[in-house]
């Protein structure tokens, strides 16, 4: 079965984002006022093959501890949907 999984990588909240910070400030300085608190974070988007959901999920989560997220630093979250076939005539 293929799979596609779409995983967010955050920093933690406890962490500074100086990333955000600077978008956030840069936001004042164009005048959109409102904006309380900015993080950035990364999207990444997976597709792959796995005999079922659950393997599939324990592809998503290895792949996030071991490479894609920093886990000391890091928090991340993600959803997995099976694509399916389209048949061509």
């Amino acid at each position: 079965m293929k799979f596609v999984a779409e995983v967010n990588v955050m920093p933690k909240k406890e962490l500074l984002d100086p990333q955000g910070k600077a978008v956030k400030l840069g936001l004042k300085h164009l005048h959109i006022e409102g904006v309380k608190d900015v993080r950035i974070g990364k999207h990444i988007v997976l597709t792959f093959e796995a005999e079922t959901p659950e393997q599939a999920r324990e592809i998503v989560d290895t792949a996030c501890q071991k490479l894609l997220a920093n886990v000391i630093m890091e928090d991340y979250s993600f959803e997995i949907k099976e694509l399916q076939e389209t048949l061509k005539k």
